[in-house]
């Protein structure tokens, strides 16, 4: 097993930009599964149990972190 990674996903109905901290295990290149559960109340761009493609960016404060962007399609 992998081990874990922080990512962030994006929190939406939010009004501003924000992010949340979720536990994801890395599975190849840049793609890494979320992990759960979701808090009452928020709305993530992407649920737990999706695999989600990442990539590094750099926050208003200044540190970095990856940032889930796209959601991989599992082959049918």
């Amino acid at each position: 097993m992998s081990e874990a990674h922080q990512v962030f996903v994006a929190l939406l109905d939010e009004g501003v930009e924000c992010w949340r901290p979720v536990e994801a295990q890395h599975m190849v290149a840049d793609q890494y599964l979320l992990s759960g559960p979701i808090a009452d109340g928020e709305v993530w761009e992407f649920r737990p149990g999706e695999t989600v493609r990442c990539r590094e960016r750099t926050f208003q404060d200044g540190t970095t972190g990856l940032v889930a962007f796209a959601r991989v399609q599992r082959d049918a």
